[in-house]
């Protein structure tokens, strides 16, 4: 009887039991990451999706909602991916400084994992390739070479401005132009090259001699184009491409599907490769021309950097001919998109504020004659008010809201022990508008970071941390800040600004690996008399 029930179930029992341990390894699969964090507090689940419905409805200032209700340490999962979102200041010090050694690298997001271009710069890289790539690019940022780069910042924003009067239409996407200015002047610091998108009509002898077959300056557009287009897809929500959705619910799936999708023409994914597959083709060409060129005076990043990989056999490890183009066009992302953010937000809030508008045109007139250009020691010295307007529009619109880490072994953070590999991102958004540092956080008052008033005094050293903390934060943000302000002293030398009557209210934003404004930033000119 046993034997007729055995012969009877087997074939029953094994496809089940296959089944089964299918549904615990996709549950394991699911669910692993979770269990690991599962004590740090945080909103319900929704598998698979985790709390992306959140973000879809509140955007960016979901954190900021959810710091409210958990506390400053929560668990966030973007999709299948938990992230613990750190949003206090002495956690920050703590992750970012005093244990970097246990957290030293970022963590990969479905977006750059989806994107091999992005992955191989500064950024991104890890361990001991990230220290070397760091130590030799660190000579670039001196105060010295900064303060050489006045002049060149400062003949693209004198052509950004003719720019402007040549203007016909009555409103200017004002993120546009600063997207030009900002992309011309990275453009020459990082590899030697006249972009030329400021200048009036302009077309440029030094882009035209990168390229060959006899392109012109559309060709330099639609390489912008295709850098804008290329960053704009690195989203952070569900309405990336497709592979990078699966990436952010089932990421073991991304790679195998990004590889399926971008041989089908018309996919997102399709777009997106053959967009990054253009612009390395076009950096490994300026690589190459910059390798051959036997001006060894050339102070651009790409010039320096090369000089450091013949001179130094570590840095050639580190260096390979990819990882070059790589950390070559991160310069030209960070040094575009962000600072473009910046300017545009910094003017977009002292066209709110005229009180803001009066005092900065005080303190611009006051330096001295319009056609006496600052040093780098005056940009640092003689322009407070300017410092504390740039640092609150900072403040407002933070153009990176969460940093990206990920523990390399066991950690103990805030009162939860943390396992190897867990994601734990800073939320410097978040911190930006807690009114414990910053009383009245919803207004535009630069007055804040003035160094003698008790608030600036009282406020946490990291509750304010837009360029990161610690070994990894920006190495260029001397660089980002110099440009923001020589660039706004020269417009409002010349110009004021105004809202256009045909811009939303409040702006949209765009929430990928930085900031965006979803539809521009759209102002009126005035002419100063």
């Amino acid at each position: 009887m046993s034997t007729d029930l055995q012969v009877l179930f087997t074939p029953i029992i094994t496809p089940l039991c296959t089944v089964l341990a299918m549904l615990l390894g996709l549950l394991g699969y699911l669910y692993g990451p979770y269990w690991g964090v599962r004590k740090v507090p945080g909103p319900t689940v929704i598998p698979l999706l985790g709390h992306l419905p959140l973000m879809a409805k509140h955007g960016p200032d979901v954190f900021t909602l959810l710091a409210k209700l958990y506390g400053p340490i929560f668990r966030f999962h973007m999709g299948r991916q938990p992230l613990i979102i750190v949003a206090d200041p002495e956690l920050c010090r703590e992750i970012g400084i005093k244990k970097f050694k246990d957290i030293p690298n970022r963590s990969i997001p479905s977006p750059i994992s989806a994107s091999p271009l992005h992955q191989k710069g500064l950024f991104f890289t890890r361990d001991a390739i990230w220290s070397t790539m760091r130590n030799s690019i660190l000579s670039v940022y001196q105060p010295s070479h900064l303060a050489s780069l006045v002049p060149t910042m400062q003949s693209f924003i004198e052509s950004a401005t003719e720019n402007i009067q040549s203007l016909k239409e009555e409103d200017i996407t004002f993120s546009n132009l600063s997207l030009k200015l900002a992309t011309d002047v990275i453009g020459q610091a990082a590899f030697g090259v006249d972009f030329g998108l400021s200048k009036p009509q302009s077309t440029s002898d030094s882009v035209n001699s990168i390229h060959s077959h006899g392109k012109d300056n559309t060709d330099v557009s639609e390489f912008i184009k295709q850098h804008i287009y290329s960053t704009t897809q690195l989203k952070m929500d569900l309405s990336g491409s497709f592979s990078i959705i699966l990436g952010l619910l089932v990421p073991i799936l991304q790679e195998p599907l990004r590889q399926i999708l971008k041989r089908i023409p018309g996919t997102m994914d399709w777009k997106v490769d053959r967009t990054n597959k253009n612009i390395s083709g076009r950096l490994e060409e300026i690589v190459r021309k910059k390798m051959e060129e036997k001006n060894k005076g050339s102070k651009d990043f790409l010039s320096l950097i090369l000089r450091a990989r013949e001179s130094e056999t570590l840095s050639k490890n580190a260096f390979t001919p990819d990882y070059i183009s790589a950390v070559t066009y991160e310069h030209l992302l960070a040094g575009s998109a962000t600072t473009a953010f910046t300017l545009s937000s910094v003017v977009y809030l002292i066209a709110q504020h005229p009180e803001v508008e009066k005092k900065l045109l005080a303190e611009i007139d006051g330096f001295g004659p319009h056609e006496q250009m600052p040093t780098a020691q005056d940009l640092q010295n003689e322009f407070p008010y300017l410092d504390q307007v740039v640092k609150e529009a900072m403040r407002f619109y933070v153009v990176s809201p969460l940093i990206a880490r990920e523990t390399s072994k066991e950690v103990q953070i805030g009162g939860y022990l943390l396992p190897k590999g867990t994601w734990i991102w800073l939320a410097p958004g978040v911190l930006a508008k807690d009114p414990k540092n910053f009383p009245e956080p919803d207004k535009f008052r630069p007055e804040r970071f003035d160094p003698n008033c008790e608030e600036e005094k009282r406020r946490h050293p990291y509750a304010f941390i837009p360029f990161g903390l610690g070994p990894r934060a920006c190495i260029g943000q001397k660089f980002s800040i110099q440009e923001i302000k020589l660039s706004l002293i020269h417009l409002y030398r010349k110009y004021l600004f105004r809202h256009s009557p045909n811009m939303e209210k409040p702006l949209e934003l765009e929430f990928g690996i930085v900031l965006n404004f979803r539809h521009g930033v759209k102002l009126r000119i005035v002419k100063r008399t």
